[in-house]
């Protein structure tokens, strides 16, 4: 039962569109909690829940910062961590977060579907986002950034600098703040806590094998092998990315045995890593005003899934064009790299290795779904594929 409804979970996560504007749909029913409202109805209702996630947030900034900013000692890094947050955790598409609530929808037995536990989904769902926003800040300064959903980075707006660094660990302590205040007592508060430690930890794993990678002062493309990609994929951006948002979910609704959460990991890593090559695509060929930042991965010597299979398909001279400019911070030597992808045709083999990727994907829901409703993974599926941001 609980496999069944968990594979009906993960349509809702990190679709590419979300509705902004739809009004509820007859029928609903929907309590007042406060100065918001809250649908009830347990089917998925995306228009509904993005209105709520998005009018919450409001209330999670009050409670971070409201009581203390007149604080005599420490009010000024109140009024700084409102600046933070603000600027921040909003902007993005918010599918992270938006997935809590979805995924504890169709999880969720007829006891737990109460108000209350809908707003805590919400609430652990900007938790998800403040992660998200955490390494964000962070990763842009170590990649020297430019901008990020559609705006300027935070380190490069005036008056931050490297002062960004500490503002990033602003945003994960946040996360334990509003964890505390609204889920213990709980009896998954402390699952919830070691999934998002363990989560921070793997991405930061992730994130290390990422920069030992693609050291700027030590560029050796030996080091750029698909094993090393995956593995760089998996931890800095499947764990948090894929399978955080449905487990917190899973714990929410009382599913915490190991089966089950290893069930939900084994597909989910594997969406996670369609998702970066399509990312990884994106930075290079992708349009700025539709992914909402400049791409940097050439210039920043990064493990690049474009640079891997390039790099197995060169010839000697092809090759050592690669090491004289990969990973160099000068705009005609990334041009050079760009007019080598059109040569090798990346464009091309991207659009091969996708449509392969895609059919691999549905190969794996079929195993994984002998006794599960194929429909739900591959409605997901096909919301991913061929995405432009």
């Amino acid at each position: 039962m609980y496999r069944r409804r968990l594979l009906r979970c993960v349509t809702a996560l990190l679709a590419p569109r979300l509705c902004r504007d739809s009004h509820a749909q007859p029928g609903q029913r929907a309590r007042s909690h406060g100065s918001w409202t809250m649908s009830v109805d347990r089917k998925p209702q995306m228009p509904t829940d993005v209105r709520e996630f998005d009018r919450i947030f409001t209330q999670i900034v009050e409670d971070l910062t409201q009581d203390q900013l007149l604080h005599p000692e420490i009010g000024d890094a109140m009024k700084r961590l409102r600046e933070v947050l603000e600027y921040n955790a909003p902007g993005g598409k918010r599918n992270r977060g938006l997935s809590v609530i979805a995924s504890f929808r169709e999880l969720a037995g007829p006891k737990q579907e109460t108000e209350e536990n809908f707003k805590r989904a919400l609430i652990i769902g900007w938790c998800v986002e403040l992660l998200q926003a955490f390494f964000l800040v962070a990763d842009d300064i170590m990649d020297q950034s430019v901008t990020r959903r559609g705006q300027v980075c935070w380190y490069r707006r005036e008056g931050v600098g490297l002062d960004a660094i500490n503002d990033s660990y602003l945003l994960e302590a946040a996360i334990y703040q509003l964890l505390r205040k609204y889920t213990k007592g709980q009896p998954y508060y402390i699952n919830l806590l070691e999934l998002f430690l363990q989560t921070s930890y793997q991405t930061e794993l992730g994130q290390a094998l990422d920069l030992m990678t693609a050291q700027p002062s030590k560029i050796t493309l030996d080091r750029f092998t698909e094993q090393r990609y995956k593995a760089i994929v998996k931890y800095k951006t499947a764990f948090y990315s894929f399978y955080l948002p449905v487990a917190a979910a899973m714990y929410m609704a009382e599913i915490d045995g190991d089966a089950e959460h290893l069930s939900a990991k084994a597909i989910l890593l594997e969406m996670g890593e369609f998702f970066q090559i399509q990312d990884d695509y994106l930075d290079c060929y992708g349009d700025p005003v539709v992914t909402g930042k400049i791409g940097t991965d050439i210039q920043d010597n990064k493990c690049s899934w474009l640079v891997v299979q390039a790099l197995g398909r060169v010839n000697t001279a092809q090759r050592q064009l690669l090491e004289d400019n990969y990973g160099r911070d000068d705009p005609e030597k990334s041009a050079k790299v760009k007019a080598l992808y059109e040569e090798l045709d990346m464009r091309g083999i991207y659009c091969q290795h996708e449509e392969q990727s895609y059919q691999r994907l549905l190969a794996l829901i079929n195993q994984h779904c002998t006794k599960l409703p194929r429909e739900v993974f591959l409605s997901f599926a096909q919301k991913i594929y061929k995405r432009d941001k």
